[in-house]
């Protein structure tokens, strides 16, 4: 065990269980919680001061998710290891997650020893994801949408309708309106709305 404490960042939006979150790994003698931020841009801003060794992220934060978070630690403070601890784990949020660099994945339901057990392993270098997790995401395969085909549907999850969507996304309204066709025929889904549903049960958008 080294003499300088594993410096930690915690992000989570819901105030009582960041401060459990908080309470718990300042339990490690080999642990310490040198920021808690409640948003994706805290996080961002707390991380440039600090330059914590691990930060613990959301999923779910109110403005950028904590992917998205994540990216952007690794391209400004590569030595920056990230975990994401979520009560919202669909396997394409894992993969998203993987593909993004993170080196941990799991739920808020484990335990304190595990999670400090995971700090250790990511700040280490290694890698941790929850074995349930792991097995849904294998089991339900690769989004079969594009990138395009996903941020349109995700657009469209509102109701907006097809004109706005292009104008979001900087199309046309005949290519947004391609882009949904395909996204309901990859899906197998009766119409977009239902196409909306079966993608954000596996966390694909």
């Amino acid at each position: 065990m080294s003499d300088t404490p594993i410096r930690i960042l915690l992000a989570d939006d819901e105030h009582l269980i960041r401060g459990a979150l908080a309470a718990l790994l300042g339990l490690e003698p080999d642990l310490t919680v040198v920021a808690q931020a409640a948003t994706g841009a805290e996080a961002l801003s707390m991380a440039r001061a600090l330059h914590p060794d691990v930060a613990v992220l959301d999923l779910q934060l109110p403005d950028l998710d904590g992917v998205r978070v994540a990216e952007r630690l690794h391209d400004e403070l590569p030595r920056c290891h990230t975990m994401i601890v979520t009560s919202h784990g669909l396997p394409g949020h894992l993969k998203r997650a993987l593909t993004a660099g993170v080196r941990g994945f799991l739920p808020k339901t484990v335990s304190a020893e595990t999670l400090a057990t995971v700090v250790r392993t990511v700040h280490g270098g290694g890698r941790y994801v929850d074995p349930q997790l792991a097995a849904e995401a294998i089991g339900a395969g690769d989004s079969p949408l594009t990138a395009r085909e996903a941020q349109v549907l995700e657009l469209a999850a509102a109701g907006a309708p097809v004109e706005e969507i292009a104008r979001k996304a900087a199309l046309s309204a005949g290519t947004v309106r391609n882009y949904l066709s395909a996204a309901v025929t990859k899906l197998g889904a009766a119409n977009r709305h239902e196409a909306v549903r079966l993608a954000r049960s596996y966390g694909w958008i």
